[in-house]
């Protein structure tokens, strides 16, 4: 009877024969489906461009809700440092 690599071998020439049959016919396949994704992909990227210069004048901010950010000239939010630990350095009087 056959071992096991045996039937690795005739496995492995069988995936072989199909490949060799099939093979191109799926590599050609595979190309059209990405240049149709690449495609669509670019006419969807052309229609949100059409689309922002159709608003044209409308070019106020979107809002995002979350975390607030100071503008310019704003001060900054107090943030503890990493060596304020409450400890007073050494040397000074507290």
């Amino acid at each position: 009877m056959f071992g096991l690599s045996e039937l690795a071998v005739i496995l492995i020439v069988v995936i072989a024969l199909i490949l060799a049959r099939k093979g191109p016919e799926l590599a050609r396949n595979a190309g059209k489906s990405a240049r149709i994704l690449k495609a669509e992909a670019q006419a969807m990227k052309r229609a949100e461009q059409e689309e922002s210069q159709a608003r044209g004048a409308d070019t106020s901010p979107r809002i995002i809700q979350g975390e607030a950010v100071p503008g310019p000239g704003a001060p900054a939010p107090e943030r503890p440092s990493a060596d304020t630990d409450g400890i007073p350095p050494q040397g000074s009087r507290a």
